[in-house]
């Protein structure tokens, strides 16, 4: 398998500047929410990043699927505690459209580098 080097795929890039966004987003919740949705949104997209990172280093194309995977998953978290944010009131809908449409641009592309490794 070819190594691939983490720092020129787009997609850790995208991911890496969602990390940005995410911190920035959940910023503006509660602080009773520090230690549940905030930290569980914060984690789940670092998540997504780091699984990245690590399938790139490892000796297979099953091995990088395997975190591929996990990382995508970790993103449709973050997808999931976006519209709990919303429900909740949070987060305002027309404030998070763009960034929603980033995260799935996001899962489409995981999706498909993945199965370009098998």
């Amino acid at each position: 398998m070819k190594k691939h080097n983490y720092k020129k795929l787009t997609i850790w890039l995208r991911a890496k500047e969602l990390v940005k966004v995410v911190y920035l987003i959940s910023e503006k919740f509660p602080d009773s929410e520090r230690f549940v949705i905030t930290s569980q949104m914060r984690r789940a997209i670092v998540s997504v990043v780091l699984n990245i990172v690590e399938g790139s280093g490892r000796n297979s194309s099953k091995d990088f699927a395997h975190f591929l995977n996990m990382a995508y998953t970790s993103l449709l978290e973050v997808e999931c505690l976006m519209t709990l944010s919303i429900d909740l009131n949070f987060l305002k809908e027309v404030d998070t459209t763009e960034v929603q449409n980033e995260i799935e641009e996001l899962l489409k592309m995981i999706y498909a580098f993945r199965d370009n490794l098998k």
